[in-house]
C-alpha cells in the first residue's frame, strides 16, 4: 500500500484527482489533501507519504514553496498543473515529468508508474524549472540533458549544435563534450527555436551565436566560430541567409 496527500487549489480538481485514485488505484491509500501551501505544510508536517500530488499554482504561492519548506521531503512527488505552454516548457527544460489537467486515467496511471521509479528531481532541476516558469518570456538559462544512465544540466550558451541520430540527439558543446540524449531532435528543435536555435537542415540545430559565416559554396553550408562545417538544406538556405543578415545590420 502506498500512502499518498494531493495539494490542489481547485475543489472540483482536488475531488476529481481524490475519486480517480480511489476508483483506479485501489493500492494507494490518500491519507490528506491540502488547497494551500499552509494546509500542505500542516499536512507535510504530520505525514510524510510516498507520493505528493503537487499543483504548481497554488492560492499563497507555488508548489516550489512547499518544497523548500520541506527540502528534506523523501515523496515521490508528481507535479500537476494547467495545460500552459509556458509550463510544459519549463517542465521540458528541467526534465521533470508532469500531468497536465485536463488528464485521462491512462496519463495519471503512468505518471503514478513513473513516480515509483523515478530518482528525485535535485535541487538545480527544481530551480531550472521554477526559474523558467516565473519568467516564462527570458531566455533559460540551464536546460536538463537525459541521457541513457543520467540527467546532466547544461548551460544554454554552451551548446554549439545538435545533430539527429534516428530518434536521439547529439548534444556539441563548447569544452568538446558530446552528449548523447534519448530525444528526437524535433523535439529539442520546438523547444529551443525561441531562443537562437535554427533548424538548418533535417538533421542539423545550430545556435545562432556559434555562427561564423554562410558559404554559398558546395550547395550552401555554415563555418561555425569552432572550425565546424554544417550543411544547410536547400529550403532551409533563404531563411539562414535571412536570418544572419539580420543579425549583422
Amino acid at each position: 500500500m502506498l500512502t499518498a496527500i494531493i495539494v490542489e487549489d481547485m475543489p472540483d480538481a482536488l475531488q476529481l484527482l481524490k475519486n480517480t485514485l480511489e476508483s483506479n488505484h485501489p493500492e494507494i491509500k490518500i491519507i490528506d489533501t491540502a488547497k494551500s501551501v499552509v494546509e500542505a505544510s500542516k499536512a507535510l508536517r504530520n505525514n510524510e507519504p510516498d507520493i505528493l500530488f503537487l499543483d504548481i499554482m497554488l492560492g499563497d504561492g507555488t508548489g516550489f514553496d512547499v518544497l523548500e519548506i520541506f527540502p528534506e521531503l523523501k515523496s515521490k512527488i508528481i507535479f500537476v498543473t494547467a495545460s500552459d505552454e509556458f509550463a510544459i516548457r519549463a517542465f521540458k527544460f528541467a526534465a521533470i515529468d508532469y500531468v497536465l489537467k485536463p488528464y485521462t486515467n491512462e496519463e495519471l496511471a503512468q505518471a503514478i508508474e513513473k513516480a515509483k521509479q523515478q530518482i528525485q528531481p535535485n535541487k538545480e532541476r527544481l530551480n531550472i524549472l521554477k526559474d523558467t516558469l516565473s519568467a516564462p518570456e527570458q531566455k533559460p538559462d540551464k536546460i536538463s540533458l537525459h541521457t541513457l544512465d543520467k540527467i546532466i544540466i547544461v548551460s544554454l550558451d554552451d551548446i554549439i549544435r545538435c545533430e539527429s541520430d534516428s530518434n536521439n540527439t547529439i548534444f556539441f558543446l563548447q569544452d568538446g563534450q558530446k552528449v548523447f540524449v534519448t530525444k528526437t531532435l524535433k523535439y529539442f528543435s520546438d523547444m529551443l527555436k525561441t531562443y537562437q536555435f535554427l533548424r538548418v537542415h533535417q538533421s542539423h540545430l545550430v545556435n545562432l551565436q556559434c555562427i561564423s559565416a554562410f558559404i554559398k559554396a558546395d550547395g550552401g553550408y555554415l563555418l561555425l566560430k569552432n572550425g565546424e562545417n554544417v550543411p544547410v538544406s536547400v529550403r532551409k538556405k533563404v531563411e539562414v541567409m535571412e536570418i544572419l543578415d539580420s543579425m549583422h545590420r
